[in-house]
């Protein structure tokens, strides 16, 4: 099938509500500038364009701005190593360039992260940067969508006591997060975070409600999506790709979620009346995804949790009879023998793919279509304005 052609564009552009004095030098906003709307048509004409195929207009974030409950920030040396700056990175680049607004961010998360960065200074304490060489790397803060509940994480290098000063002045401070952590990794790569993590004060999680009628506890560790009101949307594409099937009585129809996380589609699909295997190897998102069980009474038998990679789990799983599969995979796709297992040996009737990267989608979807599966319905939501992301939900039946 041929891509829509998008409507053209009007010109010129008009300005975006949203304004940041650091758009086109942070390399956390790709598309400053671009009037909302027009960043919607060109999403879609993207999409459209990498997959081959007509897709509808993307349900657009209910926020464009102050959309992202999760706040994140590196450190790094000021001048020759020594000092502290923190900000984003340049685009492409590592590079930090110095942040003092982020409107895309939580107000309070914002706070709070940069009322620690003035302590942290105060403190004389450095920033790590590429090397390592000084204390600080990145400042992590989960607020909850109304930012009524905000637990932060300092991640360093070392848990050193010079920390003691700066962190007991936020914690004393009208600034102060509901709970505190250290994280420590001292390890090279792209992880921000290491293996220790320390509790320092009050909560481990927040509580987000009123996503599809269902309760999340979000530690600052566990992936869970940063935009509550584009999530909703994500869910309820999940539960109407999963659909309804006719069971006899007493029988409910049996889901396999693989790349589960915390349990974003797994724990309101059981309230949907749906049996579900998840599949997760984070175990902090695992262990979240036990405490939300509990928070939601779901009852025994019908969320079952395996703590495993999903290539490991496969094996598994394959022997048993799944009514639907859900895939929420990281940004570079499925493996081959994933997309192999599930669509050739467990064959469900139906699948239901979720995509945060367009172009594994375009890469993958075509082997989906060959194992013998139609798309019944695509559609793109905008979980991250003035970026190029789109999140895209596929729903395939087989036959």
């Amino acid at each position: 099938m041929r891509p829509e052609k998008p409507s053209p564009s009007p010109k010129p552009q008009a300005p975006s509500p949203v304004n940041c004095k650091h758009f086109g030098v942070c390399g956390g906003c790709s598309l400053p500038g671009v009037e909302y709307a027009e960043q919607l048509l060109q999403k879609q004409a993207r999409l459209a364009r990498l997959l081959g195929m007509p897709v509808p207009p993307l349900v657009p974030s209910p926020r464009e701005d102050r959309f992202r409950t999760k706040v994140s920030f590196v450190f790094g040396p000021e001048g020759q190593g020594r000092g502290l700056v923190m900000g984003h990175y340049a685009r492409g680049s590592k590079q930090i360039v110095r942040i003092d607004e982020c409107p895309v961010h939580s107000d309070r998360g914002n706070r709070i992260a940069f009322a620690l960065r003035d302590r942290l200074r105060r403190a004389r304490i450095y920033g790590a940067g590429a090397q390592r060489n000084g204390l600080v790397r990145h400042i992590i803060v989960r607020t909850t969508e109304d930012d009524r509940q905000a637990v932060a994480m300092l991640v360093v290098t070392k848990n050193d006591k010079a920390l003691r000063t700066p962190i007991r002045g936020l914690l004393a401070s009208a600034d102060r997060p509901d709970g505190f952590f250290i994280n420590i990794n001292d390890r090279p790569g792209p992880f921000m975070v290491g293996s220790e993590t320390i509790k320092i004060d009050g909560h481990s999680h927040v509580k987000q409600d009123g996503i599809i009628d269902t309760s999340f506890l979000v530690s600052p560790t566990a992936f869970f999506q940063t935009n509550v009101g584009a999530a909703r949307a994500l869910v309820q594409l999940v539960i109407d790709g999963v659909g309804t099937f006719d069971k006899p009585e007493g029988s409910s129809p049996q889901v396999l979620d693989l790349y589960s996380g915390s349990g974003l589609f797994a724990l309101p699909l059981v309230k949907a009346g749906v049996r579900v295997t998840a599949v997760e190897e984070n175990r902090q998102a695992m262990k979240d995804a036990e405490a939300n069980i509990r928070l939601n009474r779901i009852p025994g038998g019908m969320m079952r949790l395996l703590t495993s990679s999903v290539e490991e789990a496969l094996p598994r799983v394959a022997r048993d009879r799944w009514d639907a599969v859900v895939l929420d995979p990281p940004r570079q796709g499925c493996p081959p023998e994933v997309l192999d297992s599930v669509f050739n040996q467990i064959a469900p009737p139906r699948a239901v793919y979720v995509s945060c990267n367009p172009e594994a989608l375009a890469a993958e979807l075509p082997v989906i279509l060959t194992a013998g599966y139609r798309v019944t319905r695509i559609q793109p939501v905008d979980m991250f304005p003035h970026t190029d992301h789109i999140e895209t939900v596929v729903a395939l039946s087989r036959g």
